[in-house]
């Protein structure tokens, strides 16, 4: 009886997320750079003699290598690059935001290997700021939940009308429009935040963090809303863990 050799490949990726799998084995969610999203079977990791167990855990930056299965690859060799974990964990706020920076991640890349480079160094740049702790948690999360947006072709309009095209500023937020919209377009029930909100949006969309760093709570809290307002609206359905961001 001839059976078909399983292709074996190696790519470096983030685990997003784990779930046990019988009594000792662990299936993990990795973006990997090449390859895309990647579900995996690790066996035997949930031992306490495994070899590189503690080394698939969420927030975690690895190398791995894994066989290409029927419907879930096996994972054959993990190598750590760099574990954000114990940073993040040992800080509520950096652990609220990196959780919902990995749900997200995951959410938007439905499609498994499909490659998404962009998205992959989103989530390590957003984690390596999260660790190093030196910019506002809150902040670095809805930076990080603008760009996805864009990198999935959601990019909020915050300049000209998000219908028509027409030259901003405008003084309307319309979610569902998907940003500012001119007058002649704002549907009925459009919001209007604070100019200055919009400004802080822009800021974090392009990475300004002078701009943002200096931006004040009411408008941090308000721009916040908008965001989430925005990717849920997208995801049709919110995040479970964008509730529990302590943005304090």
């Amino acid at each position: 009886m001839s059976t078909t050799p399983q292709a074996l490949y190696r790519d470096e990726g983030v685990v997003l997320r784990t779930q046990k799998l019988g009594e000792a084995d662990r299936i993990v969610t990795v973006l990997t750079r090449r390859t895309g999203k990647v579900r995996a079977v690790a066996k035997g990791v949930r031992r306490t003699k495994s070899k590189f167990g503690a080394r698939l855990e969420p927030f975690s930056h690895v190398d791995l290598q894994l066989y290409t299965g029927r419907n879930l690859d096996i994972v054959s060799q993990a190598e750590s690059i760099r574990a954000y974990g114990p940073a993040v964990v040992g800080d509520y706020r950096a652990y609220t935001a990196g959780t919902a920076v990995l749900e997200t991640a995951d959410r938007l890349t439905a499609e498994e290997k499909e490659p998404s480079l962009r998205m992959f160094l989103l989530v390590i740049g957003a984690l390596r700021t999260l660790a190093e702790g030196q910019k506002p948690a809150p902040l670095v999360l809805d930076a990080f939940l603008l760009r996805a947006m864009s990198v999935a072709g959601w990019e909020p309009a915050l300049g000209d009308c998000a219908r028509c095209g027409e030259a901003g500023p405008h003084r309307h937020f319309s979610v569902p429009a998907g940003g500012t919209v001119c007058p002649s377009c704002r549907p009925t029930g459009s919001a209007m935040p604070s100019p200055v909100t919009i400004e802080l949006l822009e800021a974090l969309l392009s990475g300004d963090w002078g701009r943002a760093e200096a931006s004040l709570a009411i408008n941090r809290r308000e721009g916040s809303g908008l965001v989430a307002a925005l990717l849920q609206w997208h995801l049709e359905r919110g995040l479970r863990s964008l509730p529990l961001v302590d943005r304090a």
